[in-house]
């Protein structure tokens, strides 16, 4: 019992260790409290078709919580859209927000195991940077995750993934996450500097 409280993710301690000295010296921070951390991960799931077939939400939340290990909800409309046959707050997607240990245990295993099991992976966009030191990634397949069981997939969706930062700018939250081990695709702004 005593072991389980006292564990901490291995990119917690990264982020400690090797992370926080290597930003402040890059950035020119006086404390380290200034240094930029990784405050959520948010993950989210449209599911088309679930308008007519409300099994597909069970699925999409089942399979979120496969992944993240922690317990998906899911999201509703918030109006009606007549073409869609769409009516308010009507289940239509999946999200789960990841915070803590369990929030550096997903991005050690989506940086370590998932992204490189993309077909033809050569690294993450590093466009998807919101201005205000948020970043999105985009996967097209969830079978990625080695908790998802390929066999008892009957429908390939994708989801969106949005890391949160306490980051002020773009480039600081870029270098955050390269610390982290973010693969991005993009090695123009390292040779820059």
């Amino acid at each position: 019992m005593s072991t389980i409280a006292n564990y901490t993710p291995r990119l917690a301690e990264k982020y400690k260790k090797d992370v926080v000295p290597a930003l402040m010296k890059r950035f020119n921070y006086k404390s380290p409290m200034q240094v930029p951390r990784l405050e959520k991960i948010c993950l989210n799931r449209g599911v088309n078709g679930a308008v007519t077939d409300k099994k597909l939400i069970d699925i999409a939340v089942e399979e979120l919580t496969l992944i993240t290990g922690q317990k998906a909800v899911p999201t509703v409309s918030k109006k009606d859209i007549s073409n869609f046959k769409l009516r308010k707050n009507m289940p239509i997607g999946a999200r789960v927000t990841l915070r803590g240990d369990k929030m550096y245990e997903f991005l050690d295993r989506l940086i370590s195991a998932s992204l490189p099991r993309v077909r033809d992976f050569k690294g993450v966009n590093d466009k998807s940077f919101d201005g205000r030191g948020n970043y999105s990634l985009g996967i097209t397949e969830q079978i990625i995750f080695p908790e998802i069981d390929i066999d008892k997939v009957n429908k390939i969706t994708g989801m969106d993934i949005t890391f949160v930062t306490s980051a002020q700018t773009n480039e600081e939250a870029y270098e955050l996450l390269k610390e982290l081990g973010m693969p991005f695709k993009n090695i123009k702004k390292d040779q820059e500097a």
